[in-house]
């Protein structure tokens, strides 16, 4: 999630986003939920945060307004949570992947709902971005062979590696690397 993202979430009040991330006020060293109803602060007075220890350890001290340091149960949100961090640390182990999603104890379906819900997209779309950004990375920052990069994100043949970055991104990996790659791969 991008600055720019994480400032619209605070200026539309966005309760989705509580306990995603923290902002903080550098003039006032006070931090708040994105929900928070409070005046917004200038953008160049905004920090971000990921949690409530890392605020508290950058010297900022809890809203009394939307009291950031109560965050309530959320069950749901722990489940968008959940989803994510399974996506991120497995995105190229289908197998362990499917098997630790079936674990949450939600229908596929209703994991679409609660993910998009709190990240505006679907897994689906989360994994392929997450496969697609590390490929591209590996491309250009790498001399691994297009197969070893293939299956390094996941996928179990080369033409399904090349169809899926072609889609992506209007280009084959070799003519991605040669034209994004800055000397490396001379």
């Amino acid at each position: 999630m991008t600055d720019d993202q994480k400032r619209e979430a605070v200026v539309s009040n966005d309760e989705r986003y509580d306990g995603l991330f923290f902002y903080g006020v550098t003039s006032t060293k006070i931090f708040c939920r994105p929900s928070c109803k409070s005046k917004i602060p200038l953008k160049k007075n905004m920090v971000y945060f990921e949690n409530l220890k890392q605020a508290e350890q950058a010297g900022y001290h809890p809203c009394k307004r939307c009291r950031p340091d109560l965050l309530e149960y959320h069950p749901i949100q722990e489940i968008a949570e959940k989803i994510k961090l399974l996506l991120d640390d497995h995105y190229a182990q289908q197998k362990v992947l499917t098997m630790k999603m079936a674990q949450i104890g939600v229908t596929y379906r209703r994991m679409i709902h609660i993910f998009k819900e709190y990240y505006g997209v679907t897994p689906k779309k989360y994994y392929d971005n997450l496969r697609l950004a590390e490929a591209r990375k590996k491309l250009i920052n790498t001399d691994d062979t297009i197969i070893a990069i293939a299956y390094s994100v996941g996928f179990q043949s080369l033409s399904a590696f090349y169809s899926f970055f072609r889609r992506n991104m209007n280009s084959s990996p070799s003519k991605y690397r040669k034209e994004n790659n800055h000397g490396i791969h001379s």
